[in-house]
């Protein structure tokens, strides 16, 4: 004797779509920056999409990587927000896929 179990096929698309939305989420910009224009910066094989926000510039590492390690990163990252901003980058804190910058501007505001 054998059970069969059905599942209605709108329960299936429910349990599908969190997880599309999700998926669909990892390289997009935060809140704060998503109105911001994007700039596509490559610094020693680490791509990121940068955005500048007053003296604040967040950069997303968009390419893949194994195992990077954070120190790298930061410093990657760093020159990236200083080459879309044409600011110095002073503090920059996050992870290995999205970091958050203070940008030290001699006029106050990003140059670029």
């Amino acid at each position: 004797m054998y059970l069969t179990v059905r599942f209605p096929q709108n329960l299936c698309f429910l349990l599908i779509l969190p997880l599309v939305v999700l998926v669909g989420a990892c390289n997009t910009a935060s809140p704060h920056f998503a109105a911001m224009p994007m700039q596509r910066v490559t610094v020693d094989g680490s791509t990121f999409e940068v955005r500048v926000r007053g003296n604040l510039a967040e950069a997303v590492r968009i390419n893949t990587q194994y195992a990077p390690r954070l120190g790298p990163i930061r410093e990657r990252a760093r020159r990236a927000m200083e080459a879309a901003s044409g600011c110095d980058a002073d503090r920059v804190l996050g992870d290995q896929a999205l970091l958050v910058g203070q940008l030290s501007c001699p006029g106050g505001e990003s140059a670029k």
